[in-house]
């Protein structure tokens, strides 16, 4: 089986982090998005992957050839016109059966039931709370009869989780090449639901499959979110490091590198390469390599690579029946300092 792997958006609600990385090499759970995506594919033992870049994409290249040894080829996305426009790049080096997997979202899923089905296409679906921000499936029971991008007015809470399958990879070009052609696009972009939909009205017949995990990593929060899940879910599989004279609580990922003195670090923390945490309290947060904590309490943060944050904690003396507020808010709520 071969797959495509589209990798080229600009990641701009991930800003500072995406103005130095491609947002597929931000950091969650100990390692890259995309490192994630592609350990998901791993069992499928792939042909060969193609990877759509875009900016930064070097960085996207060297990180695969570094830490997988699979065939792979990179083709550049010049100009951002869409999902279809940059899965219709790869075609020159696509033949047979396609999966599909976009390169910002993590997921889990059995993917075994690919070598099984006789479907000339399979999509994941989850269902979701707000389905107007997805690509949205209408069934007959598992056969999908309408695939809609971002309906004002969503028929079903089913959305499509970025990842596809389709047996025929030359159909699907073929469709794709039908919509570009016609200039059919969805919000100004090619969308890949339009050429999909295409494929369903000139016969073809494509399921639905229900994805176990489906998890956003487009902005700090839901970053953050993934980066709780994923630590819960590994929690399991591995002994919670021991630094003396500092506490751990799980789940955490801590790299073998990371030096920690005096600290309490967790829940949820994952720390990177030669991170450096002192005399501080870390919790819901990731730290990315070669950064330096002091002397502070972070939570609820992403630090980026090579970064230093120090603070300064505080002695007191304060006698009875006292307010006392350090860098916070007055009883009133309003800021210390301000008028």
């Amino acid at each position: 089986m071969h797959v495509i792997i589209p990798a080229a958006g600009f990641g701009t609600r991930l800003r500072p982090h995406t103005w130095s990385k491609p947002k597929p090499l931000v950091s969650v759970a100990g390692k890259p998005i995309l490192g994630h995506v592609l350990d998901s594919i791993a069992p499928l033992n792939p042909e060969h992957v193609v990877f759509v870049t875009g900016y930064l994409g070097d960085q996207i290249r060297e990180y695969v050839e570094e830490q997988y040894d699979f065939p792979s080829s990179f083709v550049h996305q010049a100009e951002m016109k869409g999902q279809a426009h940059a899965i219709h790049l790869a075609a020159d080096h696509v033949h047979g059966p396609v999966l599909i997997a976009f390169a910002d979202t993590i997921f889990a899923t059995d993917l075994s039931v690919l070598e099984m089905t006789d479907a000339d296409g399979v999509i994941f679906v989850k269902e979701v709370d707000k389905p107007q921000a997805f690509g949205i499936v209408e069934l007959d029971g598992v056969r999908i009869t309408r695939i809609i991008e971002k309906p004002s007015h969503p028929p079903t809470n089913l959305a499509v989780a970025g990842v596809y399958y389709f047996s025929d990879s030359a159909r699907l070009f073929t469709a794709i090449d039908t919509i570009m052609a016609a200039n059919r696009q969805t919000k100004g972009e090619f969308y890949l639901t339009d050429a999909i939909q295409v494929m369903i009205d000139d016969g073809a017949y494509i399921e639905a499959a229900t994805m176990d995990l489906w998890l956003d990593c487009g902005r700090p929060d839901t970053l953050l979110e993934t980066n709780r899940t994923l630590l819960t879910r590994m929690n399991g599989h591995a002994a919670t490091p021991i630094y003396q004279g500092s506490v751990i609580i799980p789940p955490v990922v801590i790299a073998p590198s990371a030096r920690i003195e005096r600290a309490v670090v967790g829940p949820y923390a994952s720390v990177g390469e030669n991170v450096v945490i002192t005399d501080a309290i870390v919790r819901d947060v990731i730290l990315n390599r070669d950064s330096e904590i002091a002397n502070v309490m972070l939570m609820n943060s992403i630090v980026g690579v090579d970064t230093v944050v120090h603070g300064d904690f505080h002695s007191v003396n304060v006698g009875d029946s006292s307010e006392v507020n350090l860098g916070g808010a007055s009883s009133d709520g309003t800021p210390m300092g301000a008028e």
